[in-house]
């Protein structure tokens, strides 16, 4: 009952901040007849337009999706699903009897929790920065090449006093120039860790471009009759203009084979990605695709919609993620190598076998459930004496109930909370 307010909450808080629904829906990216249809709860609101809209209003999206209440029971069930096997566990049949009882402390409890998710995740991303992100890298070394210089320059100067003036005058030109180069170097440095806290901030690569483009747009690709170049007005670079390209003529002869109309009806009724290609008689990858890029929120004729809670991700032969869409409670990395646990890696190395497994998210505040769902393919795109293709997609949807023994997985190594692993690669930095 509480969710099917939603929009009634969204309407609450927009009129509380005096913003009509015209400049609340253009701020989040929507059309105002959609907005209106989700504020009489006539329409489903996905995770990632929730996001947008509770971004656009300036709360938490927990208050939308739930309210005050239920988002203080949600946050309190995480804290206990964060407690290790060998402490006494919290009662969490009691959860609405405490918070009735004890309002105070709870929603300390959820505060205390909140903060302690924000800094794990915070952790998470600069130490994935620090390891992985190639600005950071190429930076560094220019600082130690500047340094090394202005330090070589002028040891010659100090030791060297019968120096001929042209020489002398061309070493200390030397200097200046490095400091200069110095300078500017530690200046963008110095902004890049400045900003490193935000999960999404300064992008690095053209791939995190166009995720975030699809991001903005609801992940909703409509003018398929155009391309990046005038529909992605907003990406900076070339490169990802030129993915984004890609990815819509893509998209664009996936919907010729697997048309909404053929898609809609058993996606009503099914999310298993293998279940949809064997009624359909269609390869399981056409599926993965599809609904990987399914609009965040259902279109006006009724068109399919991302099941909400749910991720998708891609990766080549390298193992290197090729496409990222994530979700609340299953992270995914923004550079180098995920687990390898993941079914993801599993279907890399079997192609055209499907792999499906029931994974439990490792972490604080996690251990949410999912089904997942993986397959691989290999093509001779160059011709079958060439080199092959694979690619490898996999498809989460929330699980409802525990139905089996689970799969413990987490973003990478280096930040699971995972205390035995068999596939650990280094330890981690944040402990269970």
């Amino acid at each position: 009952m509480r969710r099917a307010l939603t929009g009634t909450r969204i309407r609450e808080r927009r009129m509380l901040l005096g913003l009509t629904q015209a400049d609340c829906a253009r701020r989040a990216g929507m059309s105002p007849a959609y907005l209106n249809l989700i504020e009489h709860n006539r329409r489903p609101v996905g995770p990632d337009l929730l996001e947008r809209l509770a971004a656009t209003l300036g709360v938490d999206t927990a208050l939308l999706a739930e309210g005050a209440e239920g988002a203080l029971f949600q946050t309190l069930t995480e804290a206990a699903a964060g407690v290790e096997p060998t402490a006494v566990p919290p009662e969490t049949a009691r959860i609405e009897e405490f918070v009735s009882r004890f309002p105070g402390w709870a929603a300390l409890l959820a505060e205390r929790q909140g903060r302690a998710l924000s800094l794990t995740r915070r952790i998470e991303i600069l130490s994935e920065r620090m390891a992985q992100d190639p600005f950071l890298s190429a930076s560094l070394h220019e600082v130690l090449s500047a340094i090394t210089a202005i330090r070589s320059t002028s040891a010659i100067l100090a030791e060297d006093a019968d120096l001929d003036p042209d020489w002398r005058a061309r070493f200390h030109r030397n200097i200046h120039a490095d400091s200069i180069r110095l300078t500017e170097v530690s200046t963008a440095l110095a902004a890049w860790l400045d900003q490193a806290h935000a999960p999404e901030a300064g992008l690095a690569a053209p791939q995190e471009e166009v995720e975030a483009w699809l991001a903005s747009r609801g992940w909703d690709l409509p003018e398929l009759g155009k391309d990046a170049h005038d529909i992605a007005p907003d990406l900076a670079s070339e490169a990802a203009r030129h993915m984004a390209d890609q990815l819509i003529a893509r998209h664009r002869s996936d919907l010729q084979l697997l048309p909404d109309a053929a898609f809609a009806p058993i996606h009503a009724v099914t999310s298993d990605p293998f279940e949809i290609a064997t009624r359909l008689g269609l390869a399981p990858s056409l599926v993965l695709r599809r609904l990987a890029l399914l609009p965040s929120a259902p279109g006006d004729t009724g068109s399919p919609a991302f099941p909400e809670g749910a991720a998708a991700v891609a990766c080549d032969a390298s193992g290197t993620l090729t496409f990222r869409r994530p979700c609340a409670g299953f992270a995914l990395p923004r550079f180098g190598a995920a687990c390898a646990l993941w079914p993801l890696y599993e279907a890399l190395s079997h192609p055209f076998a499907p792999v499906t497994a029931l994974l439990r998210t490792s972490g604080r505040g996690s251990g949410g459930l999912f089904h997942a769902y993986a397959w691989a393919e290999r093509s001779y795109p160059a011709g079958l004496a060439a080199a092959p293709v694979t690619e490898a997609w996999m498809f989460l949807v929330p699980a409802r109930a525990k139905t089996g023994a689970a799969r413990a997985v987490g973003s990478s190594c280096r930040v699971c909370a995972e205390a035995i692993c068999p596939a650990r690669r280094e330890p981690s930095i944040i402990s269970a």
